[in-house]
């Protein structure tokens, strides 16, 4: 989840994970623990090096712990 706020904090982060996802904050916010919800972070983060960097940096984790999620 802690990756999810991290996205959504980040205003062009957040309209390319929308976009792509299509989910929409409702979504999000009834199904933010979901694992659902985890596959599509671990995803988009590791679909955009870039983006998962930033974030893995953010929250002081290594890349591959935002991208080698098991449910």
């Amino acid at each position: 989840m802690r990756a999810l706020a991290a996205i959504l904090a980040d205003e062009p982060m957040r309209e390319r994970f929308l976009a792509l996802t299509g989910y929409d904050g409702a979504t999000l916010r009834a199904r933010a623990a979901s694992p659902e919800i985890a596959d599509a972070v671990a995803g988009f983060l590791g679909g955009h090096e870039p983006d998962l960097l930033k974030v893995a940096a953010a929250l002081d984790v290594p890349p591959a712990q935002l991208t080698d999620w098991v449910p």
